[in-house]
């Protein structure tokens, strides 16, 4: 038998407003799974070949040693590698790679780039990665790795960031992180000159680094521009990933 239902129960009062919703600290991709990109796939898979395949063409033309040697070498190897994995993850519906490791890649591509566009294209004499003495010849060997790697590959991570990348991927506290590699890349460049005989032509790979021309005073003023440079070309990049429109609405 069950007890009477009292009449004296007082009303509950109203709610004031619809509940607030606090932020979730989970974020959407940890609930939403994503999709298959073929097209992302593919993209990304062509950029992998064409970095694989302007740093090999330089192989074959010159010394392993001193072509591995390059900032933009190693900076094109690193991309393939990231491009590689990210096309397969895009293909099998994974997770993307984490945003500081391919905005770094992205960085250190468009370093290259500039830095060979802006500062090495028109020295005197030739800038070479093989040691030729004179200008590469059009549409030759040594003339097509240097715009695959310098022109080709930076274009295609750039087209990848813009196109079929979300965007506010980048974060402002990842770009103090990214000058760790030109860092140590340009400590590697002191102790390699030092290590390598003063006879040898490839002693200093870079003419802004060379120390035996400008001294340590000079060449170390220039890596202070160049770092400077390079840390406000990474604030950029992450103050235009936060401004661009988002190309999809899934995470690739």
């Amino acid at each position: 038998m069950t007890a009477p239902i009292p009449r004296d129960i007082p009303d509950l009062p109203a709610v004031p407003g619809p509940p607030v919703l606090l932020p979730a600290p989970v974020p959407a991709t940890a609930v939403v799974a994503p999709v298959r990109r073929p097209p992302a796939a593919v993209f990304r898979l062509l950029t992998a070949v064409a970095a694989a395949g302007g740093v090999t063409l330089e192989l074959l033309l010159g010394s392993p040693a001193r072509v591995l040697s390059y900032f933009s070498v190693q900076a094109d190897i690193l991309l393939a590698v990231v491009m590689l994995l990210s096309a397969t993850r895009a293909w099998r519906a994974r997770r993307p790679l984490p945003s500081a490791v391919t905005g770094a890649t992205l960085l250190y591509a468009v370093i290259g780039a500039l830095v060979y566009h802006l500062l090495l294209d028109h020295t005197t004499p030739p800038f070479s990665m093989t040691g030729a003495t004179a200008p590469p010849e059009r549409w030759h060997a040594e003339w097509a790795a240097l715009q695959v790697l310098h022109v080709l590959v930076p274009a295609a991570a750039v087209l990848d960031w813009l196109l079929l990348t979300p965007a506010a991927r980048l974060h402002l506290r990842q770009a103090a992180g990214w000058l760790l590699y030109p860092l140590a890349y340009l400590a590697f460049s002191f102790i390699r000159a030092a290590v390598v005989p003063p006879s040898e032509p490839s002693r200093h790979l870079y003419p802004f680094l060379d120390v035996t021309a400008h001294g340590y005073r000079s060449t170390l003023a220039n890596a202070l521009l160049l770092g400077l440079a390079v840390y406000a070309l990474a604030v950029l990049l992450v103050t235009l990933d936060h401004g661009r429109p988002s190309p999809t609405r899934h995470r690739l």
